[in-house]
């Protein structure tokens, strides 16, 4: 009798996340616009909003950071220590004519940071801060 062929069996590629994408393409196609939505759609302005490697808010040195401007105007700043959206994030945040004087840690318990998450929590603080909706 001859034995039956050993099948193996090709694992399934699993489909790409959008946060696979490189840090340079995933911020401003995918996470920079659906920052915009959501603030728009929690009844809040949508924010001006703009990628770029500069000093970070309060201490200085350099990182790559979202930086927001909603109406008052009211300017956030989400920045990353690495060009990585898994890499450690700081939040701060000044209303109009002042500087920020505090930085928060942003998503710390997180190992791995998705779109819906980051977005998500974005909206959170600036709601939390009632700069966005009706208050």
């Amino acid at each position: 009798m001859a034995e039956p062929e050993a099948t193996t069996k090709t694992p399934a590629r699993k489909k790409p996340q959008p946060e696979d994408q490189p840090f340079a393409e995933f911020v401003p196609r995918l996470l920079m616009p659906a920052m915009t939505r959501a603030c728009a759609t929690h009844g809040g302005s949508a924010p001006a909003l703009q990628l770029q490697e500069a000093p970070m808010p309060v201490v200085g040195c350099r990182c790559w950071q979202i930086q927001g401007e909603l109406p008052g105007p009211r300017r956030f700043w989400l920045c990353f220590e690495q060009p990585d959206i898994n890499s450690r994030k700081t939040f701060a945040l000044a209303e109009s004519g002042q500087e920020p004087s505090l930085l928060e840690p942003f998503l710390i318990d997180e190992k791995r940071t998705s779109l819906a998450l980051l977005v998500a929590r974005l909206v959170q603080r600036l709601d939390g801060q009632k700069w966005l909706g009706p208050n």
